[in-house]
């Protein structure tokens, strides 16, 4: 089990930033955690922690020392997918990175599908882009349901691992702003969505995510309240 300190650079209301809290959590990793602001970020985060600027963001190793003063001994690493699977690997017996070559496998296939067919049009539903309808997001929701197994709990089998990881911060935020009316997309078009995601064709997949939102590790890391003011904030009042 590692034993060096780990420095966590994060935000509540990003989905990104909640996958390595949700793979800290699942390891029961030891971490320091400093809350940064998506838009404004303090000024010495980029030359001291990631020159790109961007969250999440952690440090490793080196002495324990004030987050806004990283230690020049520590490891600066970035980009949820990459610190999800190096959590996973700090800390084999999580489970988080399967040790068998084949489930690794097709747990990195099922992110490059979350990635390319639903993360993208998630994205452009939610802020209004005209071409993004219902049938985008369930577009996605398709090909995920098609390379779950029909049998097992999650992605890639009854393990929980980083590919159940990368998805469950983008679902649960969908969720909610669709429950919620928020987001620039047209009214008409959440109905659609919700009236056809409780087809039953579509049970091996609400199953699934039911069970993602039921683990600790996502409820433990998950700040609704957060969520909601926060895009809110940006598209003015619900629906």
């Amino acid at each position: 089990m590692a034993q060096e300190q780990i420095t966590l650079y994060t935000s509540k209301v990003c989905p990104k930033c909640q996958r390595t809290e949700i793979a800290l959590a699942e390891a029961g990793a030891p971490f320091k955690r400093c809350e940064i602001s998506l838009l404004i970020k303090p000024e010495w985060f980029a030359p001291k922690v990631n020159r790109a600027n961007q969250i999440p963001a952690i440090t490793y190793g080196g002495p324990d020392v004030a987050p806004e003063n990283p230690s020049p001994e520590s490891t600066k690493l970035a980009e949820s997918l990459i610190l999800v699977e190096f959590i996973g690997d700090l800390y084999p017996s999580s489970g988080i990175v399967p040790a068998d070559p084949v489930l690794r496998a097709k747990a990195r296939f099922f992110v490059e599908i979350v990635s390319t067919k639903f993360s993208p049009d998630f994205k452009r539903f939610v802020f209004g882009n005209p071409e993004t309808t219902h049938l985008a997001l369930l577009a996605g929701v398709n090909a995920i349901q098609n390379i779950l197994p029909d049998s097992g709990k999650y992605a890639v089998g009854d393990q929980y691992t980083f590919a159940d990881i990368s998805f469950t911060p983008l679902w649960a935020r969908l969720i909610v702003l669709l429950q919620k009316g928020i987001g620039a997309y047209k009214d008409e078009e959440r109905g659609s969505f919700w009236k056809a995601i409780e087809d039953p064709k579509y049970a091996k997949f609400n199953g699934y995510v039911q069970r993602l939102l039921e683990r600790q590790s996502f409820k433990s890391t998950f700040h609704e309240d957060i969520v909601v003011e926060k895009f809110t904030k940006k598209f003015g009042l619900a629906k």
